[in-house]
């Protein structure tokens, strides 16, 4: 903890409440943001501690904005800061997808709504496809011999996380962890690790994910899990969502899956607040509640944990790995319920023709934002609609 800030909790804590309710463009754009303001222009925070916040941000699990925003928070004010922060950044995101559920689940049937949702739902298709793209880029590397040869492992991990999730259609927390362990293994070996730690990290998966209570409880266990393995963007939470809420406990249908997806694109603040749509879809307030807190919690427990000590955490090359290769199952597994969702929502030709034109726009169009897109999308599933 730092001292002598030249600014109050106060400040910043509406600083992050303003972001959260203003803040669209995805977790680059909000990263953005918080450099350009709280770095170059108000400078409350050093370049240097904004570029840790970035590392650990990007090296820990977390939707990465949420994650940045919490460290943000640490930095002068320690785990009160953090707290304050992480609340004031998603709540009024987490408010705007309540409320749109209360609007969801009472006009939902309407047709209008349908219509609007039909042309959404075929656009978020091609912005988590964009997305994907984007992060595999970002992750393992481009498409081209050099990065095939030199990262010839993690594009293994991306390929067979692609199958399985294309096959099984579930979410496959084991097949992220086994790759991440077999990266660091192959890359990084640490000293500590021997036969008796895998035994025990094994034995405490198995005690504490099949835990089964109520629905509430179901909801807050499947969500921590799912926050837990968020590395980088919002979106690459959707395999394990999807496989979860529709499949495994059916507690959505595929087309409010993708409607829920969609109400995250159109609301500022992290794209991982969907869970709130969801969780009241499932459970009402209360499913909202917990469903959110769970997802963020291991978010900032990671935060709170490592920031003390994250200088010489960044340094383990060990750590990277295993985040090197979690992070290329991880994306794999984007790409996999790509092709699950698409399948399923993708059934005619101008559905086809939204997803299409989406992945051109955010090619070639510079600084457009997904609300935009979602929007003429939302225009144009009514039009289509009308004439059908």
């Amino acid at each position: 903890m730092k001292e002598n800030p030249i600014y109050t909790l106060k400040e910043l804590a509406f600083y992050f409440l303003k972001l959260g309710t203003i803040g669209f463009g995805g977790p680059v754009a909000l990263v953005g943001y918080m450099h350009r303001d709280l770095v170059e222009d108000r400078k409350w925070i050093s370049e240097e501690e904004y570029r840790e916040g970035l590392a650990l941000a990007q090296l820990a699990p977390g939707p990465l904005a949420a994650q940045l925003g919490i460290y943000l928070g640490f930095v002068h004010y320690s785990f009160l800061g953090a707290t304050l922060i992480g609340f004031a950044f998603v709540l009024p995101s987490f408010i705007m997808v309540v409320l749109l559920g209360i609007v969801y689940k009472l006009y939902g049937g309407l047709s209008w709504i349908q219509a609007v949702f039909y042309g959404v739902g075929a656009a978020v298709i091609g912005i988590i496809v964009m997305s994907s793209y984007k992060l595999t880029l970002k992750s393992i590397g481009k498409f081209n011999l050099v990065s095939f040869k030199t990262n010839w492992l993690l594009w293994l991990f991306f390929i067979v996380a692609i199958l399985i999730t294309l096959v099984t259609q579930q979410e496959q927390v084991l097949l992220f962890v086994f790759a991440g362990l077999l990266y660091m293994f192959v890359k990084a070996p640490p000293k500590w690790f021997n036969s008796k730690t895998v035994n025990s990290i094994v034995l405490l998966q198995i005690g504490f994910w099949n835990y089964e209570n109520t629905t509430l409880m179901k909801i807050a266990i499947f969500f921590a899990k799912a926050g837990a393995f968020v590395f980088g963007s919002g979106l690459a939470i959707v395999p394990f969502l999807h496989a979860g809420v529709v499949i495994e406990n059916q507690w959505l249908t595929e087309q409010q899956f993708v409607d829920a997806v969609a109400v995250a694109m159109i609301t500022p603040g992290p794209v991982v607040i969907t869970v709130g749509f969801i969780g009241y879809l499932v459970a009402g307030f209360p499913g909202a509640m917990i469903a959110a807190l769970a997802t963020f919690l291991p978010c900032y427990l990671f935060t709170i944990a490592l920031a003390p000590s994250f200088k010489k955490i960044a340094q383990n090359k060990s750590i990277k790995a295993f985040v090197d290769g979690i992070t290329a199952a991880v994306v794999g597994a984007l790409v996999g319920a790509v092709g699950v969702i698409a399948s399923r929502n993708i059934l005619d030709i101008p559905t086809t023709l939204i997803a299409i034109a989406t992945i051109f726009a955010l090619l070639y169009i510079k600084k457009i934002q997904e609300p935009y897109i979602i929007a003429v999308a939302a225009v144009l599933g009514i039009i289509i609609k009308l004439m059908l």
